[in-house]
């Protein structure tokens, strides 16, 4: 995380000149409301949190208390665009019934929590297949995007799709994949992209020099077309290149170089 100094930060957010917002995944322990003192002391602009335990289908609904403490440290704060992420459980291309349809309410329920808490984007792994096959995955996907939104149309949070290695049968490793769930479901400007630069090394795409950064960024464009993109989530890999095996390291540690 680059520590920004507090003067210099705070002339950004002031004049909003700065496009690039700097933030990092804060813990939402002790309430939500302190990810944004987390986030502050480090000196971020932005920052990513959970909406509730990322490892638990069933939660409580947000009090207006906890709701309430953190607008208001967040208006306090002046931190921009703070993200929020799925939990880790939810598949929207599961195979097993109950599976899929805690995944779909999971995902309703927690960007209900997002709205509430005035969050723009939810990020999002796409889904595997499980041996379903590719096509028969995203098409689960797009279905159950579909009936998510439906379920919730006043909802403003938007779904940022997140690029993924492609470890064992997720999809999301290649950008059409994004694109083809975009371009298919009913609503597509309820979703954009966030790109995991680790995720996308693993996948088979070379970001290791800056031509190869901008060659990869090209075909970005081509398929699936920047404006789309929202947030990128910038770490290093563990895993060589095409290995599609979800591997992240600290930055300048990895195979990305």
């Amino acid at each position: 995380m680059k520590q920004i100094a507090s003067r210099e930060l705070k002339s950004q957010i002031e004049n909003r000149q700065s496009k690039i917002l700097l933030g990092a995944h804060m813990s939402i322990s002790g309430g939500m409301h302190m990810a944004i003192q987390r986030a502050r002391s480090i000196g971020c602009t932005t920052m990513q949190i959970f909406v509730k335990n990322n490892m638990q289908w069933f939660t409580q609904p947000l009090t207006s208390r906890e709701i309430g403490a953190f607008l208001k440290h967040a208006q306090r704060h002046e931190l921009l665009s703070i993200f929020a992420h799925a939990n880790y459980l939810i598949n929207l291309a599961a195979t097993n019934p109950q599976f899929h349809a805690n995944s779909l309410r999971s995902l309703s329920e927690e960007l209900i929590r997002a709205d509430q808490l005035k969050l723009p984007f939810l990020v999002l792994h796409p889904g595997a297949h499980l041996g379903a096959g590719e096509e028969a995955g995203l098409e689960k996907i797009i279905e159950s995007i579909d009936a998510v939104l439906s379920g919730i149309p006043k909802i403003k949070t938007r779904i940022a799709l997140e690029t993924t290695a492609g470890q064992g049968s997720a999809l999301g490793n290649k950008f059409e994949h994004l694109a083809y769930i975009i371009s298919r479901v009913r609503r597509p400007e309820r979703l954009c992209v966030c790109l995991d630069t680790a995720h996308i090394f693993a996948a088979g795409y070379d970001i290791g020099s800056e031509s190869a950064v901008r060659k990869t960024f090209r075909e970005f464009d081509r398929v699936i077309w920047r404006d789309r993109l929202v947030a990128i989530h910038v770490n290093d890999s563990k895993s060589t290149r095409g290995s599609r095996v979800d591997r992240h390291e600290h930055i300048g540690r990895g195979k990305i170089g």
